[in-house]
């Protein structure tokens, strides 16, 4: 008995220990207050174990003390200005507090897991800042591994040109740039004004990127499938000469779903087109073919419910703010009940449909609706297709096939002519 009631104290004890570890645990930076920490031995992903900024508000540099050499991709962002660092899993172990502070073009730094296999390090700057350089250092001399990031002050305007196009805000020189301004430049005549351009605008939206890799299935990844996608039916469509083409995203970058919602809106887009390639989770059973959705306030079936909630949850994973909505939501929210878009929306729908299933093997239902946030644009026709389904094989090898993808493409961008013929005959001149 004795023995039995020594065991339970030792074993009351080890418990108490191995719950004083885990909160003993520092959150995971400022960016992930009140995330639990990755419960994966840390031994399986790199550490980091100490980080440094030096510098001053012309050149910045920060250092990562690393236990072994990641890959990484850096880019900046406008409004408020900030520069992402998307890695690979790392466990952060900093000193607690690091990153409140900042130094130099820094204001302060956040970082924590974004998603299963990926963390991410955001920059919140004091003003518009270039990469200068970024780099890792192999372990040598008795260092650690190192990733080394250096910022270079520059003025709003080429700030704003350093970013992707479809990134950009408008342009805006701060008002102390304004006043740097020679005379000769204040003085000198503005050249005329070129013509706007009065060719319908069609945003395609490839979804995912970045350090959001979509659904992955038989080796595949869907963010490059549909960015492989979209890109052939831009050149598709200003091949025609009749449309102007705007994407989300021409590389494997990360973009919000509300920043591709805002690419639509302030484009004043006539079309918006969002490329996805579905999944189903093993044990799900097998579906193929290509589905064709438009917004709905409730889901026409479950599929379409699932769907939705793991698109818009892929958002809240990758995201860089995580705690502010931006003014589109309150918008949304107001102007859903907006029947003309909808109406638009479901109209093109059904002229998509007409036309792939010509060329393309379509879903069973391949028309539904679903709540999903990239089509909330209230005042911008929006469909999302999903080409197929990575998990059938038989989708997949279609959507590897360039022969099946200029098909498609071909398809689509039929549809998108026609829809667009017959609206800008119904509506005007003053449209």
């Amino acid at each position: 008995m004795a023995s039995r009631a020594n065991h339970c104290v030792l074993q009351g004890r080890a418990l108490l220990c191995a719950a004083a570890l885990l909160c003993s645990v520092p959150a995971i930076g400022r960016a992930a207050e009140g995330e639990a920490p990755n419960p994966v031995a840390a031994s399986s992903f790199p550490i980091a174990s100490d980080v440094r900024l030096a510098g001053d508000a012309r050149q910045t540099r920060f250092v990562l003390d690393l236990t072994r050499p990641i890959q990484f991709r850096a880019f900046a962002l406008a409004d408020p200005y900030r520069v992402v660092v998307d890695i690979p899993q790392v466990s952060f172990q900093l000193p607690a507090g690091v990153g409140t502070a900042g130094r130099g073009l820094v204001k302060a730094f956040r970082y924590g897991l974004v998603m299963p296999g990926g963390s991410r390090i955001v920059f919140d700057l004091t003003g518009p800042a270039r990469i200068a350089n970024s780099y890792v250092l192999e372990a040598a001399n008795g260092q650690p591994p190192r990733l080394v990031l250096e910022l270079e002050q520059v003025d709003r305007t080429t700030f704003v040109q350093l970013l992707a196009p479809e990134s950009r805000p408008m342009l805006k020189p701060a008002i102390a740039d304004a006043k740097a301004a020679a005379p000769s430049e204040a003085i000198s005549a503005p050249k005329p004004a070129a013509p706007a351009d009065s060719r319908p605008l069609i945003v395609i939206d490839p979804g995912h990127g970045g350090i959001d890799n979509g659904t992955q299935a038989n080796g595949a990844m869907e963010k490059e499938l549909v960015l492989g996608f979209g890109l052939a039916l831009r050149d598709r469509i200003e091949k025609t000469g009749k449309y102007r083409v705007v994407m989300t995203r021409t590389d494997d970058t990360f973009i919000a779903l509300a920043d591709r919602v805002k690419v639509a809106r302030n484009a004043s887009a006539s079309l918006f087109v969002s490329i996805h390639a579905d999944a189903l989770p093993r044990g799900e059973g097998d579906a193929q073919g290509a589905t064709i959705y438009t917004l709905s306030d409730k889901a026409s079936d479950a599929e379409a419910e699932r769907l939705a909630e793991a698109e818009n949850k892929a958002d809240a994973i990758g995201g860089v703010n995580l705690t502010e909505e931006p003014v589109e939501v309150a918008d949304i929210l107001i102007d859903l009940a907006q029947r003309e878009t909808r109406t638009f929306s479901n109209r093109f729908a059904r002229l998509l449909m007409g036309e792939m299933k010509t060329t393309v093997r379509m879903h069973k239902h391949p028309l539904k609706s679903a709540g999903f946030r990239v089509l909330k644009a209230p005042d911008v026709p929006s469909v999302l297709v999903e080409l197929g389904y990575v998990s059938n094989k038989g989708d997949l090898q279609h959507l590897v096939s360039e022969n099946w993808r200029n098909r498609t493409v071909g398809s689509m961008a039929q549809a998108i002519d026609a829809f667009l013929a017959k609206r800008l005959a119904t509506a005007g001149p003053a449209k």
